[in-house]
């Protein structure tokens, strides 16, 4: 959760519409800088919450597409050299995610 802003000024150019994660970033504290930033926060609220929930489960049914992103990552660390770095530069590794990620395509549409 501490990250969450510096991944997204690092990632992203401009800010998302929607920003979908696992109930580790169930915050109150984050839901509001978000909102602050026009960000929709999706995340299910965590087991132990002790304050009244803040969303309904409308904007939850996206959250179960989530899964495709998982088995993304899945597949990528089928490849060795993707799931342990061996790389010096950040160049070269990107570069193997990105062929691990089009062996991946391949594979499935041909």
């Amino acid at each position: 959760m501490k990250l969450v802003e510096e991944t997204l000024e690092y990632v992203c150019t401009e800010n998302p519409q929607r920003l979908i994660g696992d109930r580790a970033y169930d915050s109150d504290k984050l839901r509001m800088e978000m909102k602050l930033k026009a960000i929709d926060i999706i995340v299910p609220h965590r087991k132990n919450r002790t304050r009244p929930p803040t969303q309904d489960g409308r904007s939850l049914r996206r959250y179960k597409k989530r899964w495709k992103v998982e088995r993304l990552f899945a597949w990528i660390h089928n490849y060795r050299r993707c799931v342990v770095r061996y790389d010096y530069y950040n160049m070269n590794f990107e570069g193997f995610v990105l062929l691990a990620s089009v062996m991946i395509y391949l594979k499935k549409y041909f």
